[in-house]
């Protein structure tokens, strides 16, 4: 594996620098496609927070996850080891929890605070990603507003989605995939990580649908409780 830095984008003084930001996500979106956020808002305490809803999740027994069940349709509630990646031919090793503000949520009596504490994160996730989509908006000749209002998580027909993730503690990976060889099907994903939780791994710069990345070269990326690691989806590279 060899490391390929992925460029990092301050959003401070979003307003002023808006189109010093877009010349910055463009470029990066066009060479990389993956980029790290900071200055972006959301403190540390509040990503610690919702990492600790989503442990107190994940940690209830199966039949009470179970009473968010996954729905194929909408493709939210819990699941587990449910995806079979092409990539791998096996299931990935983890479990999740899909979250749309209409969708069915576990209850706070299961997971005191849980409603608060994540509306308010999803919130501020859709005030980032609001940002970010202004600027590839204007860039691509469009209305500021378009992307924003394309995926605008109140209206019924967008699929916005929080998703909670368990990767289980590895020992010994061979043959075994915690999440395998993958592209996200949306427009941007914001990814949340923690300090010391690394396996990450991603290929800056290559095209989508590809062989399943065969012969690609990986780049791991440190976890860093902070950043937010973003990469275009298969909607918006196209």
């Amino acid at each position: 594996m060899t490391e390929r830095a992925i460029p990092t984008i301050s959003l401070k003084d979003y307003d002023v620098r808006k189109e010093e930001i877009q010349a910055q996500l463009v470029e990066a979106a066009e060479f990389a496609g993956f980029f790290t956020l900071v200055d972006h808002g959301i403190t540390v305490d509040e990503i610690e927070a919702q990492f600790d809803i989503a442990k107190r999740f994940f940690a209830l027994p199966s039949e009470v996850k179970a009473k968010t069940a996954h729905d194929v349709k909408t493709n939210n509630g819990w699941e587990y080891k449910a995806q079979l990646r092409p990539s791998t031919g096996s299931y990935d090793q983890k479990e999740s929890l899909w979250l749309m503000r209409t969708s069915e949520w576990p209850s706070d009596q299961d997971v005191p605070h849980f409603h608060a504490t994540t509306q308010a994160f999803m919130a501020k996730c859709t005030a980032i990603s609001d940002q970010v989509l202004t600027c590839f908006s204007s860039a691509l000749g469009f209305d500021p507003a378009y992307l924003p209002t394309a995926n605008d998580p109140t209206h019924p027909d967008c699929i916005s989605q929080l998703r909670l993730l368990h990767y289980p503690q590895s020992y010994d990976a061979a043959g075994s995939w915690r999440a395998g060889v993958h592209t996200d099907l949306g427009c941007l994903t914001l990814l949340f990580q923690r300090d010391g939780e690394d396996g990450l791994e991603i290929c800056p710069g290559r095209e989508s649908h590809t062989s399943f990345a065969v012969g690609d070269t990986f780049t791991p990326v440190p976890a860093h409780t902070g950043p937010i690691v973003v990469n275009i989806g298969d909607m918006l590279s196209e």
